[in-house]
């Protein structure tokens, strides 16, 4: 059988994921980018990557 022990212990990689992320639509998002061309998947990691950034420098600056 192909069947691992954490998969018995734990379910599926994708049950997991759904377990963690409380946004649904972000986890739906984020599915659809792993499609996506390696370069387009390099554009969204380095434009997400900019936002919190941008995020953790305004927080500092408070």
């Amino acid at each position: 059988m192909d069947i691992t022990t954490d998969f018995l212990m734990m379910g599926s990689q994708d049950e997991m994921v759904s377990a963690q992320f409380a946004d649904k639509e972000l986890l739906k998002q984020f599915r659809e980018v792993e499609l996506l061309s390696h370069e387009d998947k390099h554009l969204v990691k380095t434009f997400i990557d900019a936002f919190i950034t941008k995020k953790h420098n305004q927080q500092l600056a408070k």
